[in-house]
Order: C-alpha cells, then structure tokens, then sequence
C-alpha cells in the first residue's frame, strides 16, 4: 500500500468515527441498530417478552423542570437488575446518568433536573442481563 493511500484512508476513517454515531442514531426506530445493539419497543430483537420490565418509561414536569425516568423491573440483588439510566439530548450528546446499587436501591427509578432545554430527550435503561433499552420523548 503507498503512503498517500494509507493516509487517505487514516483520514476517512477518523472522519467516520465522528460522522457515523449521528447517522446510525438518526431516526431511531427504523435504524439497523434497533433490535440488536439496543432494544425499542418497536424493536425489541430477542427480548420481545421483556418490552413491560426493561422499556424506560420517560415522565416530563415541564413546569418543574424534572424529567422522571423509570424502568418498571424489580432488583433481585446482582443475580438481575437495572445498572443505570442514561439521559441524552436530541443530538444523542450525554446530559446525566445514575447508577444503581442492586442492595440498596428498591426500584430503578431517576429524577433528573433538566432547566433551559426543549426538544427531545433519550433515556437509556441498562439491564445486566438484557442489555440496553431506549426510549423518546419530548421536552
């Protein structure tokens, strides 16, 4: 391979890098993604029968400014739980997450303050064992 080619190709996939999680995000439902590197409930893949306990269901108080988030699954210690929720913007950019403690915490449940946003957000809900869940909503 000659130097030039090399090059070029260095610089297309550095470009690629930035380019491609936007496009592979856009349009959320209907990506390949869905149904096998994240769930929907449109496209839960594999996990179908697990769409009620792992679905983050997203509850917007605007007036408040709090975005609620909660997976309706129990915590059955590390033996099968919720790791975290993420919350990200209408660009798939990180705004907050927060981790769970299978021992301590109850019921996978998330109160995030979100002032001087509108658009839509995506919460994403971890499962140790059925990956990662995703849903929308607006602000």
């Amino acid at each position: 391979m000659q130097r030039r080619e090399l090059i070029r190709l260095g610089l297309v996939g550095a470009a690629a890098t930035l380019v491609a999680p936007r496009q592979v995000l856009a349009g959320v439902e209907g990506s390949p993604m869905a149904g096998g590197v994240y769930y929907t409930q449109d496209a839960p893949g594999r996990w179908s029968k697990k769409v009620a306990g792992h679905l983050p269901v997203i509850e917007v108080d605007k007036g408040a400014g709090k975005v609620k988030v909660i997976t309706g699954h129990e915590m059955k210690g590390y033996e099968h739980y919720i790791v975290k929720h993420t919350l990200l913007d209408g660009n798939f950019q990180f705004i907050e997450e927060r981790l769970f403690d299978p021992m301590k915490d109850a019921a996978p449940i998330t109160e995030f303050a979100l002032t001087d946003y509108s658009g839509p957000i995506y919460a994403l809900s971890m499962c140790n064992l059925h990956d990662v869940w995703l849903n929308m909503a607006e602000v």
